[in-house]
């Protein structure tokens, strides 16, 4: 889970904020009044509860993939990672099908592995013939995993098909792993125009985002390249003339986690936790633009060293209305007519908003919703961090699709235990809540 902080104001660095400015204001700055309370959703499911602890193996639910079943669609899965405690794989009734464990680390005092984020690659072509895949970033490792997927395999669907050969990320030697600045949030995307696979990694505590061509290697397992990589803004210049940048422990930087491309046209949409969301196009070329920003934009702050919290300033007004960070989660809801959404993820309100996907509307925004409570037994989404939306009939159970989103506060809990897992939502009640 991450941590909300609250922005800061720096000194003005006229270079920094002139590659602000540059990269476009945002789309939809609306007014600062305060929005209604949007509707709410139910989920239907929900997973068994994991606990960041010692006791619950450190596992600690993060962020959803859902990997439809082309023979029987109800018999499809969800793919989700627990970060410390690996990766869960979960049927449609949200029972564990399989648990795999996060590698050990490298040496004795290194880290260990870390699983953040998980998206899915359908047909890669392998040695052994084509496969569908999730790929995980491993934090731990500053390391991409890879994971064929096999419904119907004795033991459990997924198999590990990492190249062990395949290469860190963003660090050149394990004491750069060991800072953690390593491989964090995930989308994958093929281009349609060459067949060619990829990955879309942020690198932890920085802005940087690196483009990686997936690759076939010796025996049926899987390695990357990196392409090139692009660095958002850290700095930007406020309507007022000065320069902000969003409060945050010395030496780190406005991080990107929630990512989702458009298989469409190739459309990157990458959420900056403390910033907004931008949207560029996913080979990293031409001009990122911020298309919605958090209420905190341009709040200014100081970090305090005793609490490790940032205490805000006066709000200027330069914010969104929509968004509370951190954002996280993005995920699309398609239709085959090019229309749909973009979800995202207000951790800091317990909500969701709708953007439309249709570029020549702008991203325009088109709702919003909530995850509440189905009963004592079964709440709603605090603070989620990750999310994943499939727009497909998925057998009896969701025969409208799935939304499934992450739980930051599992309850009822267990006494002061960190309790998290993931909610099953029909697609179909999505829908209609942003619709109506």
């Amino acid at each position: 889970m991450t941590t909300r902080r609250v922005a800061r104001l720096v000194v003005p660095v006229a270079g920094a904020a002139l590659v602000a400015t540059a990269l476009g204001a945002p789309a939809h700055a609306g007014d600062r009044e305060a929005a209604a309370t949007p509707p709410a959703v139910q989920p239907r499911a929900e997973t068994a509860v994991l606990y960041d602890d010692d006791a619950g193996g450190n596992a600690d639910a993060d962020d959803p993939a859902i990997w439809r079943n082309p023979a029987d669609p109800g018999r499809s899965l969800v793919v989700a990672t627990a970060k410390e405690g690996g990766l869960r794989v979960y049927d449609l009734d949200a029972r564990t099908v399989q648990s795999i464990a996060a590698p050990p680390p490298a040496a004795e005092d290194d880290a260990p592995g870390r699983f953040n984020n998980v998206d899915l690659v359908h047909g890669l072509r392998l040695t052994t013939g084509r496969a569908d895949l999730a790929v995980t970033s491993d934090r731990g490792h500053d390391r991409l995993r890879f994971y064929r997927i096999d419904r119907d395999r004795p033991g459990g669907p997924l198999t590990d098909v990492t190249d062990p050969a395949a290469p860190a990320v963003f660090s050149k030697d394990q004491v750069e792993i060991n800072e953690q600045r390593t491989a964090y949030g995930l989308a994958t995307w093929t281009d349609r125009a060459t067949g060619r696979s990829y990955a879309l990694v942020s690198q932890r505590e920085r802005t940087r985002i690196a483009l990686l061509e997936l690759l076939p290697a010796q025996g049926g397992t899987v390695t990357y390249r990196t392409i090139r990589t692009l660095d958002l803004p850290s700095t930007f210049r406020l309507p007022d003339g000065g320069s902000w940048s969003p409060c945050a422990e010395p030496g780190e930087l406005p991080q990107v986690e929630g990512m989702v491309v458009d298989p469409a046209n190739g459309v990157l949409y990458a959420g900056q936790e403390d910033v907004g969301i931008w949207r560029l196009r996913a080979d990293l070329t031409g001009t990122p633009k911020l298309i919605d920003k958090v209420r905190e934009y341009g709040v200014p702050g100081v970090y305090d060293e005793e609490t490790e919290e940032c205490a805000p300033g006066a709000d200027p007004g330069f914010g969104g209305t929509r968004l509370t960070a951190d954002v996280e989660g993005l995920t699309l809801v398609t239709e085959p007519d090019g229309d749909g959404y973009l979800l995202a993820s207000s951790q800091g309100d317990d909500t969701f908003v709708a953007y439309d996907r249709e570029l020549g509307d702008d991203n325009e925004y088109e709702g919003g919703f909530r995850v509440a409570a189905a009963g004592p037994a079964l709440d709603g989404s605090e603070e989620c961090d990750g999310a994943a939306a499939l727009n497909a009939p998925l057998g009896t159970k969701y025969p409208n699709g799935l939304l499934v989103v992450q739980d930051g506060h599992d309850s009822p809990g267990d006494g002061d235990r960190p309790a998290t897992n993931f909610k099953f939502v029909d697609l179909g009640e999505v829908l209609e809540a942003v619709d109506g």
